[in-house]
């Protein structure tokens, strides 16, 4: 394997053993926290899982954890999954501090419940999935968002704005507040994105947070991370 010149070595080294089986959720979670590794000596993926796995069990699935419910309550279980992440636990985006990158390592943002939309769409994922609820990241322009199965059809959701479910159309309004203009009504920018793709659009965040903090050195890291993932997908 290269041996990194800027990130730190477990992290890269944690991070390139999850490739091989990325288009498992449970190796998205894991490389997301090999992220946090390079800046956190404590970051602890086995420690990230525990948490995910505790927040799950408070969602509570009323059979089998890891099922949804076969006689047809997926709202329920969806409203409760809302309660437990939104209500109980107060996950929500960090709206006075959206640039400090701490809102898109994962131990941070399960400790603080606070995070950027594609933190906090990672951490619904993890939980959703776990209860038996399928989840798609979509890579909407200025803003990550989240699609699932309901009962009546796929939602969107928007966990930076404790869970709220949005139509079609807010969710382009969504889009056109945070990039301050106006977007062309295309379904392919609500179209669901890979694993690869996820962990690509975090990288590219976190590199661009570190310059524009002036932390050249860690910037690089984020973009050695990023280069190895491509030269694997």
């Amino acid at each position: 394997m290269h041996s990194p010149r800027h990130c730190r070595k477990p992290a890269y080294a944690r991070f390139a053993a999850c490739l091989e089986r990325l288009d498992e959720t449970s190796a998205l979670v894991e490389a997301a926290t090999a992220l946090s590794m390079h800046a956190r000596d404590d970051a602890d993926p086995g420690a990230v899982e525990e948490r995910l796995d505790a927040l799950a069990i408070g969602v509570g699935t009323r059979g089998t954890p890891g099922r949804a419910d076969p006689a047809g309550s997926r709202a329920a279980l969806l409203a409760h999954l809302h309660h437990t992440l939104f209500e109980t636990e107060g996950f929500a985006g960090n709206q006075l501090d959206f640039y400090d990158p701490a809102n898109s390592y994962l131990p941070n943002v399960l400790s603080s419940r606070r995070g950027i939309p594609i933190s906090l769409a990672l951490v619904y994922k993890a939980v959703a999935e776990r209860v038996g609820l399928a989840v798609v990241g979509i890579g909407a322009p200025g803003h990550f968002l989240v699609r699932l199965e309901d009962e009546s059809g796929p939602l969107l959701i928007d966990p930076f704005h404790k869970g709220r479910v949005l139509s079609v159309e807010e969710a382009f309004k969504v889009m056109e507040s945070t990039l301050g203009t106006a977007v062309p009504r295309a379904t392919e920018l609500l179209a669901p994105v890979s694993h690869a793709e996820w962990l690509l659009r975090m990288l590219r965040n976190l590199e661009s947070i570190h310059r524009r903090r002036a932390q050249p050195r860690d910037a690089a890291a984020m973009n050695e991370l990023r280069q190895l993932l491509e030269r694997r997908i």
